[in-house]
């Protein structure tokens, strides 16, 4: 079990709490939206250094520093992976998984048995099903995927190689939606994973599919835990929350709550796009 002592984080906004909150079930109680509207509400996640790392290569690929990772962060991931319907990942985890240099296998992680204890009461499967996004098919799917009864849909290009994806689809896997060229639409992605009846969706990949949804303002809600480090890094050793073209008009956010966390000497924030915060999406 991860060492969450002390068990607490003060509130610092907005003001209305003065008193410690328990760091266990502070996302999992938190008031989170069903939906948006006639479509699922999407949001995202990252940990980051003081100077935006959430990555660095340190041989064979991007991974979490150790600088910035830590079971207190990593318990509220995982707890917002319990609250979802659906997780969305990219080839490219499923490619750093299969190398060993992933964070860790898709949540929910084996020692939160808690949580899927807590989904089990909520009506919901004890697993979230797996969404993964990717311009191509060239990845292996965890067994483990299957073995816990996930539904795994497979978002790709129309020109996929079908003989690789056939051999997803014989593992189980099943084809969400083939889209023209080389990259999805957050917009397409909202409106497949509405087709497949999902209320929430939590994003688990990386700085390209968090570029895709904030596009074109489908990202809905951004949490972030920044620790009070900074982890330097030499230009195209690192990444950062999205990567991409300058996105034009740039994606707006609204504070909505501030934890500080000293024990950890981080703070959690949860920001929500522009469009909801003002009731306008």
């Amino acid at each position: 079990m991860a060492n969450l002592d002390p068990p607490s984080v003060q509130p610092l906004y907005p003001g209305t709490v003065s008193q410690p909150s328990d760091l266990k079930g502070l996302y999992l109680s938190a008031e989170l939206p069903a939906n948006r509207g006639n479509s699922p509400w999407i949001a995202a996640n990252f940990v980051t250094s003081l100077d935006g790392r959430i990555a660095l290569d340190q041989g064979g690929g991007c991974r979490v520093p150790e600088g910035i990772a830590n079971a207190r962060d990593w318990r509220l991931f995982q707890e917002l992976a319990a609250r979802a319907d659906c997780l969305i990942t990219s080839g490219r985890y499923l490619r750093d998984l299969q190398t060993g240099s992933a964070q860790d296998v898709l949540p929910l992680g084996h020692e939160f048995d808690d949580l899927r204890a807590w989904r089990i009461s909520q009506g919901l499967p004890p697993q979230p099903d797996v969404v993964v996004v990717s311009g191509g098919v060239d990845y292996t799917l965890p067994p483990d995927l299957t073995a816990q009864r996930r539904r795994v849909y497979l978002m790709v290009p129309q020109v996929v190689n079908e003989a690789s994806l056939e051999v997803h689809c014989r593992e189980g896997a099943k084809v969400l939606d083939r889209y023209p060229g080389q990259r999805v639409t957050g917009a397409r992605l909202r409106q497949a994973l509405a087709g497949a009846g999902y209320r929430r969706a939590y994003s688990v990949a990386g700085p390209q599919i968090a570029h895709t949804l904030m596009a074109d303002g489908s990202l809905d809600t951004l949490f972030l835990t920044q620790r009070y480090r900074a982890i330097g890094g030499n230009p195209g050793t690192y990444e950062t929350i999205t990567e991409g073209d300058p996105l034009m008009p740039p994606a707006e956010f609204t504070l909505q709550w501030l934890y500080l966390d000293p024990a950890g000497g981080q703070h959690f924030l949860r920001l929500d796009s522009a469009a909801i915060a003002s009731g306008k999406s």
